[in-house]
């Protein structure tokens, strides 16, 4: 098996090149900021932070393909870089520190293209988290100022702490009352956001996280992150990775009531 370590130390160059750019722009009072068809915000600073590794990737790996969420697909082969510059734009635009790059490389394999490698890197928190394939998952400074990650072994939904990030959108998909009926059953709620909680279920911080509508560059990265940690990463319908628009994440012990509330009634 690939031990993927070169292409994780590049993911490493690619998010220390994109926070200095996003970093340099955060707070910024010129910042300019547009709004996308999706009536989702885009600064200059995503659009920067992706042709910047963009570029990166061009010279260092020619024969890969990326996809990006601001300029979409560019190339083809069983190797994919997949990017999300800035996720968490609304909170980077309005001065929240908890935003992060996603870089994940994904390979061609069973069922489609499956995450190798994943990198997180939330600069404004001063923190970043990154696995591979086979190697586990770390948190730390630098891929020498490490420490691994492993899910926490909370068994029972009343012990349990879930993350999520807004109710409207289990409201839109008609999954409101199980989301509801969930958070009456565990021990603690809170609405973290983004790629945040996703991390807290890898540090064994959270139990159990899940949103009900997501793009491929903001669950690539994650991912694998969550699996190599010893956790578990599917779809709404269980569909193993981030295939399937939408995610849940937990420590495993729990995932399949954490499925059973968010799809009962649906």
């Amino acid at each position: 098996m690939p031990d993927y370590l070169d292409d994780l130390r590049l993911a490493h160059v690619l998010a220390d090149a994109a926070d200095a750019a996003t970093m340099d722009r955060f707070k910024a009072l010129d910042l300019k900021v547009e709004t996308k068809p999706d009536m989702t915000p885009v600064s200059e600073a995503d659009k920067g932070a992706e042709e910047l590794i963009r570029g990166h990737l061009g010279r260092a790996r020619p024969r890969d393909a990326i996809l990006g969420e601001e300029y979409g697909v560019e190339g083809t082969g069983p190797r994919r870089w997949v990017i999300d510059p800035i996720d968490g734009t609304k909170n980077y635009v309005r001065g929240v520190p908890v935003w992060a790059t996603l870089i994940s490389l994904m390979e061609a394999g069973e069922g489609g293209f499956q995450p190798v490698v994943g990198v997180v890197s939330a600069p404004a928190l001063g923190r970043r988290w990154w696995a591979a394939k086979g190697h586990g998952a770390f948190s730390g400074r630098s891929l020498t100022k490490a420490s691994r990650l492993q899910v926490s072994r909370v068994s029972k939904l009343s012990d349990a702490s879930f993350s999520y990030s807004s109710l409207s959108g289990w409201e839109e998909q008609g999954r409101l009352d199980g989301f509801l009926d969930l958070t009456r059953e565990v021990w603690r709620t809170r609405a973290y956001g983004d790629f945040w909680p996703y991390m807290m279920v890898a540090e064994g911080a959270v139990d159990m996280c899940a949103e009900p509508e997501l793009s491929l560059w903001d669950m690539a990265a994650t991912a694998i992150v969550v699996t190599e940690a010893g956790g578990t990463f599917t779809g709404l319908d269980a569909r193993p990775g981030p295939h399937s628009g939408n995610a849940a994440a937990s420590n495993g012990l729990l995932h399949d009531e954490l499925l059973g509330y968010l799809n009962q009634r649906y």
